[in-house]
């Protein structure tokens, strides 16, 4: 289950909204075939571990078992059911990582796979068979996105000069790391001020991989037409308060101004089936998730060299999100840069007291 584990993560930016999937196939301890679903809307892992069967080794399937991290599916989709190949191979027994939440394949897979006769094993690495696809599982059972805050704060805490002019804050490393983030996931979101001060692109060109869709909160369309945002490059929506439409090769989402904005694009989202979120927008934002609890992870890069504090030329900076409820997960040094990556607890700590 380990391999399926290892094998599945090489799908990673590349399968969603399905999910990272891997399977092995063992006879008598010994690999004669594996493979991981590599590309949206192509051939499962199931399908690619055993077409991968050396033809030597070929009539062993009958003979062997099959680990897979996800439930094997049970319905028609993009390709046929996973469980009738398995089936229709005379697999004896099937190990699985964890059940798909996903209602159309949910329990079912397991229970055809047993009515053909085939022994079922199940909730093996279960914990992190599910960890795995932690945006999978939480698009499937609260319906919405994944979502990943992400910023960069000086020595002291300050994300912004606070004079409107543009701080950098981490290095080409982090840089680089940030364009990686964005090819692992479906979409990127800002706001208004953040796309008018810094103009960005919101792409992966520092880094190989697809860039994601991009998310505009801007209600009251004040976004100028020449920025990059606008260039029509990468899929791009705007969620506003004015109107619905789609302008070439632009949605405009027409939100309620006077209801809850963050629950509104949750649920947009997830009717666009985008799956998960890495929200790179300014302090009322980041702040406003953290705030309405609506987050699950959070990356914070802290360059630990730079402070603004005693420089009276920037009014001593914007004060960077606090998370005060959160543990901290992993933490990185790339340079001068500490990035840490924080996910919520039900008791934890304020953000600025533990750096």
């Amino acid at each position: 289950m380990q391999r399926c584990l290892k094998l599945a993560k090489l799908g990673c930016g590349e399968v969603a909204p399905n999910p990272m999937v891997g399977a092995v196939l063992v006879h008598n301890d010994r690999i004669i075939g594996e493979g991981y679903h590599q590309q949206y809307g192509q051939s499962h892992a199931e399908v690619n571990c055993i077409t991968s069967v050396a033809e030597t080794d070929k009539e062993l399937i009958e003979a062997s078992t099959l680990y897979v991290s996800l439930e094997p599916c049970a319905h028609f989709g993009k390709t046929p059911p996973c469980t009738d190949l398995i089936i229709r191979q005379k697999i004896p027994k099937v190990v699985i990582g964890c059940t798909d939440p996903f209602k159309q394949v949910s329990g079912k897979g397991i229970e055809k796979l047993r009515a053909a006769g085939v022994n079922v094993l199940t909730g093996i690495l279960e914990k992190e068979c599910i960890q795995l696809n932690e945006r999978f599982f939480i698009f499937q059972t609260e319906h919405r996105p994944y979502i990943i805050l992400k910023w960069a704060q000086t020595a002291d805490q300050k994300i912004s000069s606070g004079n409107y002019e543009r701080l950098l804050i981490s290095n080409d490393y982090s840089n680089r790391l940030v364009h990686r983030w964005r090819s692992e996931e479906a979409a990127i979101l800002i706001g208004t001020n953040t796309a008018l001060l810094d103009n960005p692109e919101l792409t992966t060109r520092l880094w190989p991989g697809q860039s994601p869709v991009r998310l505009i909160l801007d209600m009251d369309l004040r976004l100028p037409s020449y920025l990059k945002i606008f260039n029509r490059h990468v899929r791009t929506i705007i969620f506003n308060s004015i109107k619905d439409e789609e302008d070439n090769g632009i949605l405009y989402y027409r939100l309620n101004r006077d209801s809850d904005i963050v629950g509104q694009m949750m649920n947009a989202l997830f009717e666009l089936n985008i799956q998960s979120v890495l929200v790179e927008g300014g302090f009322q934002m980041l702040q406003t998730f953290i705030d309405e609890k609506k987050w699950d992870e959070a990356r914070v890069i802290t360059n630990q060299q730079l402070t603004l504090a005693d420089d009276q030329k920037v009014n001593n900076g914007l004060a960077a999100p606090l998370l005060p409820a959160a543990m901290q997960h992993e933490e990185i040094k790339l340079g001068d840069d500490i990035i840490k990556t924080f996910k919520p607890a039900e008791t934890g700590f304020h953000l600025r007291q533990n750096n």
